[in-house]
């Protein structure tokens, strides 16, 4: 088995529509509609991958429950980590598998995205309930490529995970941050 490395950055944008129109504009391919992906973070209690910096999610996507595992992040302008990731026949059964196993939910967390290809990259719209962002993943070049053609360069390179991204907005409105998710009315 070879190790998959993913590399990615995220791009902030004023809106889904904004955003869907740069990414068409510069000529991408539609792949997945949008729809909405929930994500659990899994960890020991204690908190074995969070010290190692790594992760463990169960993403329930369109029917389809995907495990995935992803090692530290290594230094470097872009966010490069390994990935491991399988197809799950059940997203409910898999998490109480891993429940059995000493895993707990810790964090869950919901966008919609819809994806789309150009050259090497894999361009995801993220809808968030903390923005929209467009996410960018593949080799380093067509990242930085993909990047410049929607008119952004390394400066405007966002790094940070959703959970990040959620802790930092909740401390900015002086809220608890517990679970990312949408209004029940969304």
């Amino acid at each position: 088995m070879s190790v998959t490395l993913e590399r990615e950055i995220k791009l902030m944008f004023e809106s889904a529509e904004a955003a869907r129109t740069a990414v068409l504009a510069i000529g991408a391919t539609p792949l997945h509609g949008r729809r909405l992906q929930e994500d659990c973070l899994l960890d020991t209690t204690n908190d074995d991958l969070r010290r190692r910096r790594s992760a463990l999610r169960v993403r329930q996507d369109g029917g389809r429950s995907i495990l995935t595992f992803k090692g530290p992040v290594q230094p470097a302008a872009m966010k490069v980590r390994e990935e491991l990731e399988t197809l799950a026949g059940d997203g409910a059964m898999l998490l109480k598998i891993l429940g059995e196993l000493g895993f707990h939910v810790w964090f869950r967390y919901e966008k919609f995205r819809e994806e789309f290809a150009l050259d090497d990259c894999i361009i995801a719209i993220d809808e968030t309930p903390v923005g929209v962002f467009v996410e960018i993943e593949g080799g380093a070049c067509g990242i930085d490529t993909t990047a410049q053609r929607l008119g952004r360069g390394p400066g405007d390179y966002v790094l940070e995970s959703y959970r990040s991204l959620f802790v930092r907005s909740c401390e900015q409105r002086g809220i608890a941050a517990t679970d990312m998710l949408f209004d029940a009315d969304r």
